[in-house]
């Protein structure tokens, strides 16, 4: 895993100290950089993400990372935030984001036994084959902090429920995401990482 020059997009996400270790911890050592460049360069990249998504968008824009992230050919992933970014818009600030993959982000129902954020572990539930989620256990369960989520699509690799069913993993081509933060989420998160760096 060390040959691989896997880049984290540093878009101020505050999941970036915590994903860096878990890479550390599976040998590979990843660059954290805005530079577009380095990131069209790499062989792995990493769209992490926590906060709003309009202020997500708009760094990325400032950055003229938003029309070079569409083009990208390598594999990509994309976490929690950086996930729903990956869409055509999410309803938080009714923000257009990257539009790589179709569908709107809505907010997540709340209910007296379900607050929202949805905040800790949940069961993922594959719905297709993907080698993201290869050799993860029957019964997966992963860490997930969010409100806002993508409804079930023909994109979903595996979905997950919170009163309502949402996307939980994503695929199209070489763009990857998870809901969920593989950072956080033990073994099941540390095989879901190194997966995503055995792409090619």
């Amino acid at each position: 895993m060390s040959a691989r020059r896997a880049v984290i997009i540093d878009n101020g996400g505050a999941n970036i100290a915590s994903l860096r270790f878990a890479l550390d911890r599976l040998g590979t050592q990843a660059e954290l950089s805005a530079d577009a460049g380095r990131i069209r360069n790499a062989s792995h990249v990493l769209l992490p993400g926590v906060g709003a998504a309009g202020d997500a968008m708009q760094r990325l824009r400032d950055r003229g990372l938003d029309t070079l992230i569409p083009r990208l050919t390598q594999p990509l992933l994309g976490i929690c935030l950086g996930m729903q970014l990956l869409f055509d818009s999410s309803a938080e600030g009714d923000t257009a984001c990257l539009g790589i993959l179709p569908g709107r982000a809505g907010r997540l129902p709340a209910a007296r036994d379900r607050p929202v954020p949805h905040m800790g572990w949940n069961t993922l539930q594959p719905c297709s084959p993907s080698p993201l989620l290869s050799a993860l256990p029957e019964r997966a369960w992963a860490y997930f902090v969010h409100s806002f989520a993508l409804p079930v699509s023909g994109c979903t690799t595996a979905r997950c429920d919170y009163g309502v069913g949402f996307s939980a993993c994503v695929q199209r081509d070489n763009f990857f995401g998870t809901q969920f933060h593989p950072e956080r989420s033990a073994a099941v998160g540390a095989r879901v990482l190194q997966n995503f760096l055995a792409l090619d």
